[in-house]
């Protein structure tokens, strides 16, 4: 069941902070018809030591490159959007939240030339469980090869957090759930494995992870960032290229990445089991360290927390 977005609260609306059923945008704004606007997700954890938001710098700094790709000049500084983030979590009371700042051409003409339309930015920011649900974090998930493939990067930036690139993503998202599955895989337009519709995707054989690479039309992930570096550090080979559809029904384990997905396994693909239908050793090491890095238990990567 999908949860429903909560409708009290703030959300921080060009420069202020608005009541949640007050932030409204007009039904001819650009990014409304164009989906010309940029986005990142982004978590906060309780924790221990207090609440953190993960690799914080990280997630502003694409943002604005993904602005960047698309002319779009974001009317703030990255160290006030930062700020603005973090108050948004404290005005609102979250301890432990998922964090939505979004950029777009707003309202002033509806030529696809975007030139003259002002730049608004929101962020608003709510308390939201597992994106893939608590039981897939030890289950798994059964996933399914989407025949809608990533989008190409000659076609649009793949770089780029883009709203409109999610179409892509939604389509994805209805096969695989009409034919029953819970997340769509996509491949890429030479028929290699690309990523989930939301999820960067790793494959694990002899205890060495396997991820697509930047050629297989991904979005660079913070979280798969994350899960190549900790893996590395526990002392397991990481391998970015081109991955086939053989290579992932065959491997040990497989597993998503991402801020809403954090580390999920996938237990089944076109109901081809994998490995033994279960969260496998090697996924639930990665599992283990990463989510005692959100929580702050791992001083080494304090550097990724940012204190709210």
């Amino acid at each position: 069941m999908v949860e429903r977005l909560p409708e009290e609260g703030k959300i921080w609306y060009n420069g202020e902070f608005v009541d949640w059923k007050e932030a409204k945008v007009h039904v001819l704004a650009h990014g409304l018809h164009y989906g010309s606007g940029v986005f990142e997700g982004i978590r906060c954890y309780a924790t221990e030591k207090g609440s953190f938001i993960f690799r914080l710098n990280e997630h502003v700094n694409r943002m604005y490159r993904s602005a960047e790709l698309y002319k779009l000049k974001i009317p703030y500084s990255k160290e006030e959007l930062k700020n603005a983030i973090k108050e948004t979590v404290r005005i609102n009371g979250l301890d432990a939240c998922y964090i939505r700042p979004i950029a777009f051409y707003g309202y002033h003409h509806l030529g696809v030339n975007p030139e003259s339309c002002p730049v608004d930015c929101a962020i608003a920011a709510w308390r939201w469980g597992t994106y893939l649900g608590e039981e897939a974090l030890e289950n798994g998930i059964r996933c399914t090869f989407s025949s809608w493939r990533r989008i190409d990067p000659n076609t649009l930036p793949v770089m780029a957090k883009a709203t409109g690139h999610y179409l892509n993503s939604l389509l994805a998202v209805l096969d695989a759930k009409e034919r029953g599955f819970d997340e769509a895989i996509m491949l890429d337009n030479n028929g290699y494995v690309a990523e989930g519709p939301g999820e960067n995707i790793f494959a694990v054989k002899n205890a060495t992870l396997y991820t697509p690479a930047a050629e297989s039309s991904i979005l660079p992930g913070i979280t798969r960032d994350s899960v190549i570096v900790l893996a590395r550090d526990t002392g397991y080979e990481v391998v970015e290229k081109p991955v086939t559809k053989e290579e992932l029904l065959s491997a040990d384990e497989v597993f998503f990445s991402g801020t809403a997905a954090e580390v999920s396994p996938i237990r089944e693909i076109d109901n081809v089991t994998i490995g033994e239908g279960k969260r496998g050793e090697v996924t639930g090491e990665i599992q283990r360290k990463f989510f005692d890095v959100v929580h702050a238990k791992e001083e080494r990567y304090m550097r990724w927390l940012e204190p709210v």
